[in-house]
C-alpha cells in the first residue's frame, strides 16, 4: 500500500479509536447518572451494531496503516475483509441517518460521537476502500460469506434481549413487535446487506477494468 494511503488509514484509525473511546465514556456516564453503574454502560455499549462495526473498522484501518502485525493484522488487511466491513459500515450509516436519527436528539459531546461513528468514519472507510484496497481477489461467492457477521449480530442481539429485554434498535424489539415481525425485519435488512455488497463488488470490478484500460498501450 502506498505511503499516502497508509497515512490516510492511520489518520482515519485514530479518529475511529477516539470516537469509540468517547462513546464508551458517554455510555458509562449515562448509566452512572441513571444509577445503573459503569458495567451497565459497558454492557449497553457492546450491544450496538454501530459500535461493533466501528471497532472492526478501526482494527482494519490500524492494520492497513501497518500497525497490525501477525495473523490478526494479515486478516484485517485482506481485501475481502475490508469489503465486508465496507458493506457493514455503509449499512450503519444508511440505517441511522435514514431511519434512526430522528428518533432522538443528542446534545453536546454525544453529537460529536454520533456524527463520527455514523457519518465521518463510514465515509472515511469507504474512501479508504476505494483508494487503497486491491479488488482483484474479490469474488461474487464471497457475498454469501460476508452475511455471516450481520447474521451473527442478529442472534447476539436477540440473545441479549432475552436476558434483560433490552434491544438496541426498534426493528429488533421483540417485546414490542414479536419474533415473527422481528425475523421479517431482519430478513429485509439482510437483503439490503446483500444489495450493498453486490454494488461494492460491481464497483470493484469496474475499477479494475478502468485501471486495466488505463495501463493498456495505445494502439497506433
Amino acid at each position: 500500500m502506498p505511503n499516502r494511503y497508509r497515512y490516510f488509514a492511520a489518520f482515519s484509525a485514530l479518529l475511529g479509536w477516539l470516537a469509540l473511546s468517547l462513546q464508551l465514556l458517554l455510555s458509562i456516564q449515562l448509566t452512572i447518572a441513571n444509577g445503573q453503574g459503569a458495567l451497565a454502560g459497558v454492557w449497553i455499549y457492546f450491544g450496538f451494531f454501530t459500535v461493533l462495526t466501528n471497532l472492526l473498522v478501526a482494527m482494519a484501518l490500524t492494520a492497513a496503516a501497518g500497525h497490525g502485525p501477525g495473523s490478526i493484522g494479515r486478516f484485517f488487511r485482506r481485501a475481502d475483509v475490508h469489503t465486508a466491513l465496507a458493506m457493514s459500515i455503509i449499512i450503519v450509516c444508511a440505517i441511522y441517518n435514514l431511519m434512526l436519527r430522528q428518533l432522538w436528539h443528542p446534545h453536546g459531546w454525544q453529537i460529536v460521537a454520533d456524527d463520527a461513528l455514523h457519518l465521518v468514519i463510514p465515509l472515511l472507510f469507504v474512501l479508504h476502500w476505494w483508494l487503497a484496497v486491491p479488488k482483484a481477489t474479490l469474488r461474487w461467492v464471497q457475498i454469501a460469506y460476508w452475511q455471516a457477521y450481520p447474521a451473527a449480530y442478529f442472534v447476539y442481539a436477540l440473545a441479549r434481549g432475552a436476558l434483560n429485554h433490552w434491544y438496541p434498535y426498534p426493528f429488533l424489539d421483540v417485546t414490542a413487535l414479536g419474533y415473527p415481525q422481528v425475523l421479517l425485519n431482519a430478513c429485509a435488512v439482510l437483503l439490503v446487506f446483500v444489495v450493498v455488497a453486490a454494488l461494492l463488488l460491481a464497483l470493484g470490478r469496474w475499477q479494475l477494468r478502468r485501471h486495466a484500460m488505463a495501463r493498456a498501450p495505445a494502439r497506433p
